[in-house]
């Protein structure tokens, strides 16, 4: 019953609100899971205790979702609701009009170590082409700060020339959550790998060419699902999957602990670091993409170097003979 409304949908919220093709995928999935739900009952015919039992007890014993991955959910059959309601289609109060959102902490993130960053960036072999692609692509995760939607979708038309103090740079142009433009300078370590990669002999032999003469920025060499003459174009792009098998293979090789090794902690990284180095708190957000100061005040929890040399250095202890003075002048540590 539900499928004759989900299309008219999400045709409406991908031509009215402007939602991306990968939330509109993620409303296609909610409404297939809701639709199975009620099991053929008509979706209109729900109330708001139905609805909080899909959105709670249910999600949570048969998927096993907690309270932050239960979010879209909610937010997904509010919408819907909305628009059935709107449409006439429901007679009456929305049912889903005051339908809560689970409370819960927001957890910090996971911050690949500066040591290890190093590691992850020195472990690719750079004799070989994939070597030089996997290098190129952690110094833009790590140099720029680039969620991995973002990284993947990128072609190398995104590499936007600019100049500064007379020196030609590169910078990166990336859509990431709702198609929001950002552009971010490229680190001169990363513009370097990037050249080195672009410039490589083995693109001669990759058809990568996309239907507007653009390329994807980093293409994938290997896909066993397709004939190797359809692994063409679109087809080459390398995928977030694949980034995220990069990331792990190497990150082993090199022995970074593997609760590090996701290509969120490298941004996270990235973060911490403009933190630790006192920039402003709106130019941080702006280079991270952030559209709320909420998310950049995160990073103040994470950058903990300079607050602890500064608590070494001028705190009143340090100042003064205690009982621990001296076992720490014994243990090096003063």
């Amino acid at each position: 019953m539900i499928d004759s409304f989900k299309d008219r949908f999400l045709d409406y919220k991908r031509m009215n609100d402007g939602c991306s093709v990968r939330t509109i995928q993620a409303y296609g999935d909610i409404l297939q899971r809701f639709g199975a739900w009620l099991n053929g009952e008509d979706p209109r015919e729900c109330d708001d205790q139905q609805l909080l039992l899909f959105t709670g007890m249910y999600l949570n014993k048969t998927f096993k979702l907690h309270a932050r991955s239960r979010i879209p959910y909610i937010s997904c059959i509010r919408e819907f609701y909305k628009w059935l309601h709107r449409l006439g289609h429901i007679s009456g109060k929305n049912p889903a009009e005051s339908l809560p959102y689970p409370k819960s902490g927001k957890p910090l993130p996971r911050v690949i170590e500066l040591s290890n960053a190093e590691r992850l960036v020195s472990a690719p072999d750079l004799a070989t082409f994939e070597g030089i692609r996997d290098a190129a692509l952690f110094a833009v995760l790590i140099g720029c700060g680039l969620r991995l939607a973002g990284l993947v979708a990128l072609n190398r038309s995104s590499l936007v020339p600019f100049t500064v103090d007379g020196q030609p740079r590169l910078s990166v142009r990336t859509f990431e959550k709702g198609e929001k433009e950002r552009l971010v300078p490229l680190p001169r370590e990363a513009e370097l790998l990037l050249r080195v990669y672009m410039e490589h002999e083995d693109h001669a032999d990759i058809d990568s060419a996309l239907a507007n003469g653009d390329r994807p920025l980093f293409v994938s060499t290997n896909n066993r699902r397709i004939p190797a003459h359809e692994f063409i174009g679109e087809r080459r792009r390398l995928s977030a999957r694949g980034v995220q098998g990069i990331v792990i293979r190497h990150g082993l090789k090199a022995g970074v602990p593997k609760d590090q090794l996701h290509p969120h902690a490298l941004r996270h990284r990235f973060g911490t670091e403009l933190t630790e180095s006192d920039v402003p708190e709106n130019q941080t957000g702006e280079l991270m993409g952030h559209s709320s100061a909420d998310s950049t005040r995160i990073y103040t929890h994470l950058a903990m170097k300079k607050k602890t040399q500064t608590i070494d250095r001028a705190n009143p202890l340090a100042k003064i003979r205690t009982p621990a003075s001296e076992l720490l002048k014994r243990m090096g540590q003063v």
